[in-house]
């Protein structure tokens, strides 16, 4: 078994596609339009399956937002320089909403965004 997608309702496609894209530096990797079943789909990453996983953004025609609730945490992504990464997304105005630091406790340099739903994305420093 391995980990293929992870999908996000978002109010807005194009906004969440340029959020991922422009700010986040993922890749458009293939769209579908699904108008007679009110949905289109959108999936970005850092490489397609089946070598990377990949987030499957689901526009449901006619919702532009969700609650999000109190089960959803964040998605994580690695990155060689959280500090680096923090100042390219505020530059591409997406929004840090935990500056690059080490973890309460530790010593791994974590950071958090959040994207233009709501969801929170964690970068986590790791050497290349």
């Amino acid at each position: 078994m391995r980990l293929l997608h992870t999908m996000l309702r978002v109010g807005d496609l194009q906004r969440s596609i340029d959020f991922y894209t422009r700010v986040m530096g993922m890749t458009l990797l293939r769209t579908t339009e699904r108008p007679e079943q009110k949905y289109s789909l959108a999936f970005v990453g850092y490489g397609s399956n089946p070598e990377h996983a990949e987030i499957e953004l689901t526009y449901n025609h006619g919702v532009d937002h969700y609650e999000l609730g109190t089960a959803y945490g964040h998605i994580a992504i690695a990155v060689p320089d959280a500090y680096a990464a923090c100042a390219a997304i505020q530059a591409g105005g997406g929004a840090v909403t935990r500056a690059a630091g080490p973890v309460a406790g530790g010593s791994t340099v974590i950071a958090f965004v959040t994207d233009p739903d709501g969801y929170k994305i964690e970068l986590i420093q790791r050497g290349t």
